[in-house]
């Protein structure tokens, strides 16, 4: 097999690689350690802080959802965190065609947002679209960031690769300043992130840091985020893969107990009919029983050790009741927010004017930062 690469190339890349990954690895160190710091911090207190976070409206949120994101949000709000949650309605549109019933999935969002225990009250929820100073502080922010290191984000990156080679929009390869854009609007200081997201966030710093320097002759107009690194339970679906809405595998939050059932009925176990919590030798087993650890507050191996050997039967009986149980009181509360859709949209109103008078703000200090008040 002949190659194009000559062996000092190659060295040199391998070299660059190992570089690079040794970065990583001191950068993720130090968001640990600086994360214990912040969560030391946040119990003392929290007022410092303003958090921004959200999701997509690509379709219902389900049980990864719930205990890998939803419930820290909670958390961080009744701890007294401010917080904003952002429906990210412009993302959807970063790697795809059409954006589907956009209005529903956003109602739906929101929906979800509230009947986990979100308050509006504590909680700014609002969407892109209808903040159009957020989207405005673009344009300042792709001025300093050059067209390779948007290409090196890991997200990019992936996205394209995924696609095929297909020519990759403008709006996707602009998502990490979009999502800078997000945080700094509001002077978001805190960010709660998984490890992966670690390099967005990164970017961020860079374009605040840049825009301090260039544009406010250091002045400290935007603040450097830190991650607050989230310790996420991650569940599989009931196929055993990725818990993902493409994949019609997940459990959603709006499912009935009925619906959960038959889900759950679905899910991939194993022959071995005395249930043990294995994570590596029995990934499907232990993730059902992860999930039922998750929602009963319980030990994983003391609930297997109760289920013995009742089966792949016994274990899904056991999951199903304990998602119906936890999930109960969510389920109650969506449904009335179901029957009174004004009040969910009254919500997005007014966490939408919130949004725009803080962005408003901000721009108006860029404008004056840039010289731009005419």
């Amino acid at each position: 097999m002949s190659s194009d690469v000559s062996p000092a190339e190659s060295v040199s890349a391998d070299a660059d690689e190992l570089s690079t990954e040794a970065t990583a690895d001191r950068s993720l160190a130090t968001a640990v350690g600086r994360s214990a710091d912040i969560e030391a911090q946040l119990a003392a207190d929290p007022t410092g802080f303003r958090v921004l976070t959200g999701d997509r409206p690509t379709g219902r949120l389900h049980l990864g959802h719930y205990l890998g994101t939803l419930r820290n949000r909670v958390r961080l709000q009744n701890l007294g965190v401010e917080t904003m949650l952002l429906v990210a309605d412009y993302q959807v549109i970063t790697d795809r065609d059409d954006a589907g019933p956009i209005a529903q999935r956003v109602r739906d969002l929101v929906t979800d947002y509230l009947a986990i225990g979100i308050d509006p009250a504590r909680t700014t929820i609002f969407a892109h679209s209808a903040v159009p100073a957020l989207n405005q502080l673009m344009l300042p922010f792709l001025s300093l960031v050059t067209d390779s290191e948007l290409r090196r984000n890991p997200t990019v990156k992936a996205e394209f690769e995924a696609s095929g080679g297909r020519p990759m929009s403008g709006l996707l390869l602009t998502y990490p300043v979009h999502q800078a854009a997000d945080i700094l609007f509001c002077k978001g200081n805190l960010v709660p992130v998984g490890k992966d997201q670690l390099p967005h966030l990164e970017l961020t710093r860079v374009i605040a840091r840049r825009f301090n320097e260039r544009y406010a002759g250091g002045k400290s107009i935007f603040p450097s985020p830190d991650a607050l690194l989230t310790q996420a339970t991650n569940v599989l679906g009931v196929d055993g893969q990725k818990m993902s809405k493409s994949r019609r595998n997940t459990i959603e939050l709006a499912m009935t107990e009925d619906e959960t059932a038959k889900q759950l009925k679905r899910a991939v176990t194993d022959s071995d009919r005395t249930i043990t919590y294995d994570p590596d030798g029995r990934p499907e087993v232990a993730n059902l029983l992860l999930i039922a650890a998750e929602m009963t507050g319980r030990d994983p191996v003391e609930i297997a050790a109760e289920i013995g050997d009742g089966g792949g039967g016994g274990l899904k009986k056991f999951v199903t009741e304990a998602v119906n149980e936890h999930l109960r009181p969510i389920r109650e509360r969506r449904r009335e927010l179901e029957a009174d859709p004004s009040a969910v949209d009254e919500v997005l109103r007014r966490g939408n004017e919130r949004a725009s008078q803080i962005a408003g703000e901000t721009l108006d200090e860029v404008r004056r930062a840039m010289q731009m008040v005419y």
